[in-house]
């Protein structure tokens, strides 16, 4: 913290002793609001120059601009929804409250009652008649609300981006915008949702580092799953035909443009089909969240075009180079055939020795899912996982780990089945036009802050 920084908190502190001392409340319960500022710019957008509202509204957000002295003064106020212009007049809000306003910052929090109307210039502002201090602030807004651009600032201080930069609540509603599409569309599916654990005592599923804790309670180790597949698998054993889960998996692997250590996926598993049936069905969930958002199926992204129209190219694996091909590859595209030796949980390809019925698809030099028919025959699975653990033996920490809880499970008996995998956070970073992950991760993973 800078020293004139810390000269502006300690002053900050010592106006809301003087309020306290004063009688003012600086840090208030509650505050009855009418309307937001959005609701307030669209009804009222209709007066006219110098007309003003005959109805009384209550309005509540954050100071963010102050301009005036003497008699009058205006600012800005600005709220979740929008940001609206009031207008302060002594002899109509009195003496008491016009004093309190003029002893408050940008940042601070206020409660507003008043009328609509449209200055001179114009500008739909309220007048205020009532003033409420709810929330005197003691910590400046980022650059005098100039601005947040530093991205390293911005990810580290989320909340701060959000105050400077209110067009970033954009992205993570149409974030949670393209969540709920995708639950309503699997609702219309038949898909019922489900929650399995998040700490398991082997995380399988997936190629990929484990973050390992420990519980004291058992006295036993347990990893942050990787992947939500093994859990779901064994519900379609027990009877469950559509399931899915949308939430966090968790791999200890380097942080990118497209990866962060703590992600959002969603996988589902449906009995009787395979990965043909899993093409189809990824075809008609981008489908309908493109369409659903934008009416058209083909959308801009970082000013490339893209074009979700189906069917989607298939290109099989085996035939081409995957470090250039994800790079060039913009439309989303199916990436078909892999080798067994990759895909220890897939089933071997009905027509093709040493190969399996899997496929990625490839968007924007992404991959954002993965499928496959299912592995359902215990012999097989079993020998997959011992290949997989003399590779864990032979260094490699990213090979799958046997799992013989799941193989008992398979014993059971396990239908045919699809299985599919989507990344949500490169899905919205496709479909927000965002460049690189953090973007549309509230709160991205950062190393620790050295302190100067």
């Amino acid at each position: 913290m800078s020293t004139e920084q810390q000269s502006e908190q300690e002053i900050r502190q010592q106006e809301i002793a003087n309020l306290r001392r004063d009688g003012i409340v600086p840090f208030e319960y509650k505050y009855d609001v009418t309307s937001s500022i959005a609701e307030v710019l669209k009804k009222y957008e209709g007066l006219q120059v110098e007309e003003e509202a005959k109805d009384k509204l209550s309005l509540a957000g954050r100071i963010i601009a102050r301009r005036g002295h003497g008699k009058a003064q205006f600012g800005n106020l600005m709220d979740d929804s929008g940001t609206i212009q009031y207008y302060a007049k002594l002899d109509l809000l009195g003496d008491g409250p016009y004093a309190l306003l003029e002893r408050l910052n940008t940042g601070d929090f206020i409660g507003i009652e008043g009328v609509a109307f449209r200055t001179k210039r114009g500008e739909l502002s309220i007048k205020i008649e009532k003033l409420t201090l709810l929330t005197k602030t003691i910590a400046p807004l980022p650059e005098k609300y100039h601005g947040l651009t530093d991205k390293e600032l911005r990810y580290r201080y989320r909340y701060l981006d959000l105050i400077a930069n209110p067009q970033v609540k954009d992205v993570f509603r149409k974030r949670s915008e393209i969540i709920r599409l995708i639950r309503e569309f699997l609702h219309k599916q038949g898909f019922v949702e489900v929650e399995t654990p998040v700490l398991q005592t082997v995380a399988g599923g997936a190629a990929a580092r484990p973050f390992v804790t420990h519980h004291n309670a058992l006295d036993m180790d347990l990893s942050l799953r990787i992947s939500h597949e093994i859990p779901l698998k064994k519900l379609i054993v027990g009877g469950f035909e559509k399931v899915y889960e949308l939430g966090k998996a968790f791999r200890n692997e380097g942080i990118s443009y497209k990866h962060n250590p703590e992600y959002t996926l969603m996988e589902l598993y449906q009995a009787y089909t395979d990965y043909e049936g899993m093409m189809e069905l990824m075809e008609e969930i981008c489908s309908y969240l493109v369409h659903q958002l934008y009416g058209t199926h083909v959308i801009q992204y970082q000013g490339q075009t893209v074009d979700f129209t189906t069917p989607w190219p298939r290109v099989e694996y085996t035939e081409i180079n995957l470090d250039e091909f994800e790079e060039k590859t913009i439309r989303p595209t199916f990436l078909v055939n892999y080798p067994k030796a990759e895909s220890p949980l897939a089933k071997p390809h009905r027509s093709r020795a040493d190969i399996v019925e899997r496929f990625e698809v490839v968007c924007c030099g992404m991959e954002i899912a993965n499928a496959y028919s299912e592995l359902s025959d215990p012999l097989d699975q079993r020998e997959r996982f011992m290949d997989q653990a003399r590779q864990r033996a032979a260094g490699n920490e990213e090979a799958t780990m046997m799992d013989e809880e799941f193989v008992k499970a398979l014993e059971h008996g396990l239908p045919p089945t699809g299985g599919l995998g989507i990344g949500i956070d490169r899905i919205v970073m496709i479909l927000t036009d965002q460049a690189s992950v953090r973007d549309v991760i509230l709160f991205p993973h950062m190393r620790e802050k050295q302190e100067s």
